[in-house]
């Protein structure tokens, strides 16, 4: 009996060969002394320091992950709402969308103080800024899979007497969650980088504070070691939003 033939994956190893040419290039610039290594430490002392400071890494990254899921998670329901409510009423949505595009005209950086004046150095400016964040281009996409459902398959459930939420629940959400996803993933990698520029400029723990302290030591492999963690964090954060897409929209799975 023939074995059938099994074919290995190009993809991975053309993902992984661009990351590992740069990291080489990386440690050959450093050991070459191309580069002074106060300017660029070498992809060795990034990984000794990452190593020397992982238990403090991860006392820092439970706090920037809290806040970052907290404000992720209230954008992701305050979106859904809004969304729903501004494809439901035309006027709202003429009188709303301005303001949305008004909140993403406002530098990231320079709202951040206005918080934490605001709300003080805990946790809340924090969850503030991710929400502010994350909640335009999850509400923007969902609006825009709402506005391109068919629209002769909404007449078709009119006529059948469905209600409006059972248009949303069976025809407009199911249609929707593509967009969603799609704005969930570039809204993770935000709630990260959110949370770790409104830890810049006060509190007691999180990466941003972490940042700032090995920066005003002049410890560069940290600063390296902590962002490839950040990194690191947002690519895990969209592959396991891609498995919950798989898993949830079974109907899209290729054969």
């Amino acid at each position: 009996m023939k074995q059938p033939k099994t074919r290995n994956n190009p993809i991975k190893f053309t993902g992984i060969a661009p990351i590992a040419a740069i990291i080489l290039l990386w440690q050959l610039l450093s050991m070459g002394g191309i580069i002074p290594g106060y300017m660029l430490p070498s992809p060795m002392r990034v990984t000794s320091a990452f190593i020397a400071d992982f238990p403090l890494l991860m006392r820092h990254l439970l706090q920037t992950l809290a806040e970052a899921m907290a404000g992720l998670a209230f954008a992701v329901a305050a979106s859904f709402a809004l969304a729903i409510v501004m494809d439901a009423n035309r006027f709202l949505k003429q009188s709303i969308t301005p303001l949305l595009l008004l909140t993403q005209t406002m530098p990231t950086i320079a709202l951040a103080p206005l918080l934490i004046l605001w709300m003080g150095y805990g946790s809340a400016p924090k969850v503030t800024l991710v929400f502010l964040t994350c909640f335009f281009p999850m509400t923007i996409a969902l609006l825009g899979a709402f506005t391109q459902v068919d629209t002769d398959a909404v007449r078709l459930l009119q006529s059948m007497g469905a209600a409006r939420r059972q248009i949303y629940f069976f025809l407009k959400l199911p249609q929707a969650l593509p967009a969603f996803f799609s704005g969930l993933k570039i809204a993770s990698t935000y709630s990260i980088i959110g949370a770790v520029i409104a830890e810049w400029l006060g509190g007691e723990a999180g990466l941003g504070v972490y940042m700032i302290r090995v920066r005003r030591s002049y410890s560069f492999d940290k600063m390296f070691a902590v962002i490839i963690l950040i990194s690191a964090l947002s690519l895990l954060l969209i592959k396991i939003i891609s498995i919950i897409e798989k898993g949830s929209m079974p109907w899209k799975k290729s054969a």
